[in-house]
Formats: C-alpha cells, structure tokens, sequence
C-alpha cells in the first residue's frame, strides 16, 4: 500500500515537472525562436577602444567626444555648446541584426540636455543639428532625447524612432512630435544607477523592436515595436551622437555589440528571416514536439515502476515461502 501511495505521489510530481518544463521551454522562445546570433565584429567597440596607432580600427570619431581607454567613449563632456561622433567605417550589410550597445546619460543638477542618437543611415555621420547628428538624412534614427522642449503630456527622457528619406527635417519645435513612428517615455534613465543599454532588432519586412535595460541589472523592458519597418539604405553605416546645448550632461558610449540574425529551423533555412515571432507552423510543430516528448518520458517512467512493482511482488512472494520453509 506504501508503495502504491509513494507511485501516485512521484506521477504526480513528474507530470507536474514535465508541464512545467514545457511550458518554461516555449516561453523562452516566444522572441525569437529558432535564431542564431553571429558576432560581426566589425561593428565591436570596447575598451581600450584605440589600436596602436590611436586609432579605432572599424569606428571614426569626430567633435567633441574624448576616449577614456579604461572606461567610455565620451561623445560630449557635462559642458553647454559640444557636439560629438562615432561612425563605422563599414557599412552594415546584414539583412536582419540586432545591435546592443552599453550606455551611460549623466550629469550634475536638475536641469540637463540635449540627448544622443543612434543612426542607420546611408551617409556616414557626421556632426550636425540633430542631437550632434545630420538633418535631412536618409534612413533611420533613435532618439534619446532628455530635455522637453514643447511637448506637453509626455515624460522625459524621451526615446522615439524617425525615418528620415532624404528631404524632411527633424522638428525641434515639437521634440519631434511630427517626426515620430513609435517612442516611449524613459523616467530614470538619466543619472542612472546603473550603467544602461538599448537593444534595436530589425527584422526585414518583419519588425523593429527596442528594448531598454536601466531599471534592473538584466531585465530587458520593451520600448516599442513596430511591424512593416522601413526598409534600410542599401549601404548603411553605424553612428552614435550627441549634442549638448545651455544645458549640457556626459553622454558615454562602453560598449558596442553587432549579431547577424540566422535562421536555424530546417523550414526557414535559406529563406528569407521574416514571421518569427509567429511561425505558425514551427511553433505548432515545437509544442506538438514538447508533448511527444513529455509523453515519451511519462511511458519510460510508467514502464520502470511496472517491472519494479513486479519484481517487488516477487520478492515478497519469496520472502514468505522462505518464512513458510523455516516452519
């Protein structure tokens, strides 16, 4: 009786596991599923920053930005009037990629300005009126805009997405306002106590996405998401800016990581790395998979306890002809 109890209890326990674990498994891949990331180094920026001959091997620099080789990329010091750069020397060919660069807005009082950028754009950049970057440029820019202008309703700092198609001007009357497709609001990034990091995933015909880790060591908070993203310039080049006005704060760039985004599920494979987030029929295959699986264990395990159930009975029935043979 013992022993049928302590076989329901430990059934019990690993159907329960079993669903758990499943469950566990496709929420893990809920972003993303079936990617594999592929380091394009020519896009890493990390200290020391500079080559021997002082110099970065695969970023230009340009205006005010100082280089801490310990520490930072300064692109503007805590000073009204600077401007400063970074642009890399390639251009990003890859057609779907996920760049996660490592970040730190700061500065002394209450008030402080302007912000920086991040830019996709076909010309490489160079200093200008944007947030140290270029107007009426060609491809796509995020903004960390940390001084509120004219825009009432809205928390700063402020991120917001532009695309840019040769001819328009970013809007400085409204912070933008007239320029944006998606932004959030960003309360504690500045000052904050840790150092910040923005994740952009682009997927080609799929999706843009922007994640934001200041909040908590490791936590990813999602900024926005856009479907149907414009489409990149053919040859688009990486830059960073910043720009400092009467009011000024540090804008510090520590690190820079670039990855290619490759299918590895056999139904995407050499197809184009469009509808992940929804596959239907890869996920539908994933979960029919995991409870095939699940299925195959819990008949692995009924299997075992049926053969050591037998072979218990076994051995109590010898057990008593052994006690019966004494007498």
């Amino acid at each position: 009786m013992k022993f049928c109890t302590l076989l329901s209890t430990f059934f019990t326990v690993a159907l329960t596991f079993g669903v758990t674990t499943a469950k566990s498994h496709d929420d893990d891949d809920e972003f993303l599923p079936d990617v594999r990331r592929v380091p394009m180094k020519t896009f890493t920026l990390q200290a020391p920053f500079l080559h021997d001959s002082l110099h970065s091997r695969w970023y230009d620099f340009g205006g005010d930005t100082l280089v801490r080789t310990d520490k930072y990329v300064r692109l503007t010091s805590d000073r009204p009037g600077q401007i400063g750069f970074l642009s890399s020397r390639l251009p990003l060919t890859a057609v779907n990629f996920e760049i996660i660069f490592e970040f730190k807005i700061s500065g002394k009082g209450n008030l402080y300005g302007d912000g920086m950028a991040v830019w996709l754009t076909k010309d490489r950049s160079a200093s200008g009126p944007v947030f140290g970057g270029p107007d009426n440029f060609e491809g796509l820019g995020i903004f960390i805009d940390t001084y509120k202008n004219n825009r009432p309703g809205v928390t700063f700092p402020y991120i917001m997405l532009m695309h840019g198609d040769g001819h328009t001007s970013y809007s400085k009357s409204d912070d933008g306002k007239s320029n944006e497709i998606a932004g959030c609001s960003a309360r504690g990034l500045h000052n904050a106590n840790q150092d910040t990091r923005m994740r952009i995933t682009y997927v080609k015909g799929d999706f843009l996405r922007v994640d934001l880790q200041y909040k908590e060591p490791e936590k990813w908070t999602q900024c926005f998401r856009i479907s149907n993203p414009p489409d990149l310039p053919q040859t688009a080049y990486l830059s960073f800016s910043a720009e400092t006005g009467e009011l000024s704060e540090n804008h510090d760039i520590n690190e820079v990581e670039v990855n290619m985004l490759v299918a590895t599920n056999a139904e995407l494979h050499g197809q184009p790395l469009t509808k992940l987030t929804s596959p239907p029929s890869v996920v539908q295959k994933k979960k029919s998979g995991s409870w095939f699986w699940f299925f195959v264990k819990l008949g692995l395990l009924g299997t075992a306890a049926y053969f050591g159930y037998k072979k218990y009975l076994q051995y109590q029935k010898e057990k008593k002809y052994s006690r019966d043979a004494m007498f």
